[in-house]
């Protein structure tokens, strides 16, 4: 199983154009719009710029990290993938281990699901 996960300190997320792509993958409909005081930009379901309600937000879209669209997204693009904070990465992990992200100032890596009592 591949995994995405963030390699540097900052946090994970995606390029404007690595998020595009993904959106195109996933079969969702989109419209941008530029936020004036900042380098960046809001995506929403084409149709309802502006809406709230229609608000596309990158880290609930990309939490599963297995997601075969984003996997596929990151390994096209490479480096232009990485958004403004982060150093994605593919990880290959062995099919059948239960696992999670774990993570230190934004520093991402794959960990074992182990049982732990208290």
């Amino acid at each position: 199983m591949k995994v995405v996960i963030n390699a540097c300190h900052g946090g994970f997320g995606l390029s404007d154009a690595a998020f595009e792509k993904f959106l195109d993958r996933k079969g969702i409909a989109w419209e941008k719009q530029h936020r004036g005081d900042y380098d960046w930009h809001e995506y929403y379901h084409a149709g309802h710029l502006g809406e709230d309600e229609h608000f596309l937000y990158s880290r609930e879209m990309t939490e599963d990290r297995s997601d075969p669209d984003l996997v596929a997204v990151v390994e096209e693009m490479g480096k232009l993938a990485h958004g403004e904070y982060s150093v994605l990465k593919v990880v290959e992990i062995p099919d059948g281990v239960k696992w999670h992200i774990s993570e230190y100032d934004g520093f991402e890596h794959i960990a074992e699901d182990h049982r732990t009592w208290s």
